[in-house]
Formats: structure tokens, C-alpha cells, sequence
């Protein structure tokens, strides 16, 4: 009876994802991933003109990567979350970055306000990515990009006072990585996770190629139905804030491996977890990480996940309780929201079906 019931949740599972990626003709591609040991599920699919383990840009997931980077240079004890950005960031860079209401907060900034967002820097990426589409031959590096934001930017509160998503954090946090090991950040990321997981199939944007040299070419995804897959000034503007190119089954090894401690310590993922702010309605935000809470009537303790989302509509997420991993995309900046709201509603609450203590 219950490998039936399997069936039945993994056949409405794919045909829920295939009927969403039909029903929008602006959606090109899609994958979806859904891994649970506990249920014996290991759903690998594509939808569009997406091959199945054919790599995928995950936006905003890079964040993860980059808060994971951050901690291992913390396990090293080459850097403390309590350190102040001055300290390893070029003063011309951070000269004024910070000024609220005439006062200058810079020498505030510790490291940790950039991992969770409570740094109170504006977001450049939104207005630099409509510069970007506007001139094809836009390019800005991280540095200008943050100088950019400095001119042109006010910030929103005092470091540590509000919470504020901004991928300005990250570009900083990026280069504080290169900075401290003295290596460009994409071969931060080959040298520390993609080859000590065996991630084959995975990249930094334009920056970096797969340890498989068979790996098959990146999947399109699109901004206002614009083809920026090719950008070479897309993948500067990103950066640390979320270039990471992968496909599910690396993913799968990226997230199995952050839960089961391999690649940093209980005490650490903790502390990536617990030091975490209000980022809205049932959404809380730690070092690089989402936690969704349960809210009464509006947010049902089925929905409680940890991982992260990007604005491509990219999602990689954990159910603890289900010991079930959620990891898929649909390469359009539109399914920003929607990426996640199928993630909950159309897989999640399938699965349900099969724990029958949630």
C-alpha cells in the first residue's frame, strides 16, 4: 500500500511540475529535484527545453556557498563574524560607504551584519541590472558596483538596527574572501567545495569551468523575457551574491553535505542558523540562510524548510522533519516568488501525504 502511495505522490509531483511549466509560455526551462531517503524518493526532472542534469544559474542560492566559504575561513580562525569590514577591505572602498543621516556608521559594519543583512547598505543589483540590459557592453566589477551604490544609494538604518536584503553585503563579503585567501573568489569556491564534494557539473558564471569538461552547456534564463544567460556583465554584477552554476544532483550534494556537518561543524551551521533576523511573514534569516516558521492559520508547520531562494525562480531547501531535500529552478526572473510557492504548495504538500505525522 505505501509503495502505491509513493507512486501516486511522485506521478502527481511530476505532473504538477510539467503542467506548470507548460501553462506559462514565457517559461523556457525548468528542473526539479526532490531527494528523500526517508521515503525512498529520488525524483531527477526537467521541463522546456531543459535536459535532465543539464547545469542551471541559481541566483540568490550562491548566497549559501558564500556564507559557507565565510565560515570555514571562521573555523580557521582567520576571521571573526565580530570583525569590522575595515579591516579587510581597501579604505578608498569603504571610505563614506556607510553614512546615515551625516553620520558615518562604516567603522560599525562587522562581518556578521553582512551575512544575515543587518548592515543597513542598499541593494545596487536592480538598478545595475536595468544599466545592464539597457547597453549589452555594460560591465561593472564588484568594487565599482559598491562605489556605484555609495554615490548613488542612501542606507536604510544603522548597522545592526533592521534587517534589509541586500546583495551589496555579499559582493562585499565576496571580496573579504579574496582578501583573506589571497585567491580570486571562483577558485575559492572550485578549491574548498566543488572539488572536495565532487561536484562535477558545477561553475562560477562565466568565471570558472566545470571539473567535467563533458558537462553539458549552461540552461537559459531570462529578465523580462530578455536572454542574459551570455552576459558576461551579468556575472560580475552577481558575484558572491549568487553565481553559482549547478546542476540538482550537485546541489543535492552541496545541501546533504552542509546537513550532516561535512562541510562545517555542528556548532557552526548552528550559529549560521541562530544568529537570524525577521525577513518577513514566516521567514527568517541567518548567515546565508531562509528558515521558514510556522505561523498560526497562515503559515502550517509542514512549510518549515531551511535553505535559500533566487530570483530566477531557484530554490534548495531542507524538510527536517521529512529529512527531504527540495531543490529545482525555472530560469525566469518572474518565478522569483513563484519558485518557492510551488516548492511549498505542489511538492511539499504532496509529500505530506506520506508522513503522516506532519
Amino acid at each position: 500500500m505505501q509503495t502505491k502511495q509513493k507512486e501516486r505522490v511522485i506521478c502527481s509531483i511530476e505532473k504538477s511540475f510539467k503542467s506548470f511549466v507548460l501553462k506559462d509560455k514565457k517559461l523556457k526551462s525548468a528542473f526539479l529535484m526532490v531527494h528523500s531517503e526517508k521515503n525512498d524518493i529520488h525524483l531527477n526532472i526537467a521541463g522546456g527545453s531543459m535536459k535532465k542534469n543539464q547545469p542551471a544559474y541559481m541566483a540568490s542560492v550562491g548566497k549559501v556557498f558564500t556564507s559557507v566559504l565565510i565560515n570555514l575561513l571562521y573555523e580557521n580562525d582567520q576571521l571573526s563574524f565580530d570583525d569590522g569590514i575595515t579591516k579587510y577591505l581597501d579604505p578608498i572602498l569603504v571610505n563614506n560607504l556607510h553614512v546615515y543621516k551625516g553620520k558615518d556608521y562604516t567603522d560599525s559594519i562587522k562581518i556578521k551584519h553582512l551575512l544575515n543583512h543587518t548592515s543597513g547598505l542598499s541593494d545596487n543589483f536592480y538598478l545595475l541590472l536595468n544599466k545592464l540590459l539597457v547597453d549589452r557592453h555594460f560591465k561593472i566589477s564588484p568594487e565599482e558596483a559598491i562605489a556605484w551604490g555609495k554615490i548613488h544609494q542612501d542606507p536604510h538604518f544603522p548597522p545592526g538596527k533592521g534587517f534589509k536584503y541586500s546583495n551589496t553585503n555579499y559582493q562585499l563579503l565576496g571580496l573579504i574572501i579574496e582578501k583573506v585567501k589571497g585567491i580570486p573568489f571562483h577558485i575559492a569556491m572550485k578549491q574548498y567545495i566543488f572539488e572536495p564534494l565532487g561536484m562535477m557539473n558545477s561553475s562560477v558564471l562565466h568565471n570558472s569551468e566545470p571539473l567535467d569538461k563533458d558537462t553539458q552547456p549552461l540552461a537559459d534564463f531570462y529578465f523580462n523575457e530578455n536572454n542574459i544567460t551570455n552576459h558576461k556583465g551579468y556575472a560580475d554584477l552577481a558575484y558572491a551574491g549568487g553565481n553559482v552554476v549547478s546542476t540538482g544532483e550537485d546541489l543535492l550534494k552541496f545541501i546533504k553535505a552542509l546537513v550532516t556537518y561535512q562541510l562545517v561543524k555542528q556548532e557552526t551551521l548552528e550559529k549560521m542558523m541562530d544568529d537570524k533576523v525577521r525577513y518577513g511573514l514566516g521567514i527568517e534569516y541567518g548567515y546565508g540562510i531562509m528558515q521558514f516558521k510556522t505561523v498560526p492559520l497562515l503559515m502550517p508547520e509542514i512549510f518549515n524548510v531551511w535553505g535559500h531562494a533566487g530570483a530566477t525562480g531557484a530554490y534548495m531547501f531542507y524538510h527536517p522533519k521529512m529529512d527531504t531535500y527540495l531543490i529545482g529552478t525555472f530560469n525566469d526572473f518572474s518565478y522569483e516568488r513563484k519558485g518557492v510557492k510551488f516548492m511549498l504548495m505542489k511538492v511539499i504538500n504532496q509529500l505530506k501525504k506520506l508522513n503522516a505525522e506532519m
